[in-house]
């Protein structure tokens, strides 16, 4: 039986970059606040770990440590494992489009922790699920625009 406070998502993202470019973009987790409106805070703590603060568009964030497990710039796989409000694993997987631009396959898989969602998680699961729906909607739309300043500063004359 499926425990009713977790959850697995896939996303798939497209971005006009190559996929090395794509894959350091992701990598630098304490500049995703930079692109993604969603993710309120994003600090290094030192030893490949970060805490991150995220907030949709429902009246509430979640707190997690996230924790490097896989980053591997010859497969261009970046992977969190997350404590916290959070427990679990993120993934994105960065793949060539055929058309000179990236794929990104985004994976989740958490139980939610936050006393609120386990609380809500058989009646509400649909509107948390929206609201991940969201987040990752607006993620994609904010990495094609930084996507757009990343190369045009790389192809800048100094």
């Amino acid at each position: 039986m499926k425990v009713p406070n977790s959850y697995s998502f896939r996303n798939t993202w497209s971005l006009d970059c190559p996929p090395a470019e794509a894959y350091e973009m992701l990598r630098e987790m304490t500049e995703y606040t930079r692109w993604w409106p969603e993710v309120k805070e994003a600090h290094a703590l030192g030893g490949g770990r970060f805490s991150l603060r995220a907030r949709a568009l429902l009246p509430y964030s979640l707190r997690f440590v996230g924790e490097r497990r896989v980053d591997d710039p010859e497969a261009r796989v970046l992977e969190l494992a997350m404590t916290g409000d959070l427990e679990g694993f993120s993934r994105f997987r960065i793949e060539p489009s055929g058309t000179g631009g990236s794929r990104i396959v985004f994976e989740e898989q958490v139980i939610a922790n936050k006393a609120m969602l386990r609380r809500l998680a058989l009646v509400a699961r649909p509107v948390f699920c929206a609201n991940h729906w969201v987040m990752m909607r607006r993620g994609q739309a904010g990495l094609r625009t930084y996507a757009a300043g990343f190369r045009k500063g790389r192809s800048s004359p100094t």
